[in-house]
């Protein structure tokens, strides 16, 4: 799958699950207030991902993720170093 493969699977979660307008989801902007995030959203997350992506989500990462680029980053590191240790 490809980053931008990637970052479109999540946005479409984002639009579909917490009801965001596509047009709000800007990079470089801030993602827990554009979404209205709460506790049990970040629950949602870790659910999808996992589920979507393949790999375990540690929660105490959320902590460091501000943007939207900061998911999509954090999504696409965990998953390439996945994909990389998976066997042929």
């Amino acid at each position: 799958m490809t980053n931008e493969e990637i970052i479109n699977k999540i946005n479409h979660f984002f639009v579909e699950e917490f009801e965001a307008e596509e047009s709000s989801l800007i990079p470089t902007e801030d993602m827990r207030k554009t979404l209205d995030l709460d506790s049990l959203d970040f629950v949602d997350l870790v659910v999808v991902v996992e589920s979507n992506f393949g790999f375990k989500v540690n929660t105490e990462d959320f902590q460091n993720i501000i943007s939207f680029q900061d998911f999509y980053n954090y999504v696409i590191e965990n998953y390439t170093q996945q994909e990389a240790v998976k066997p042929s």
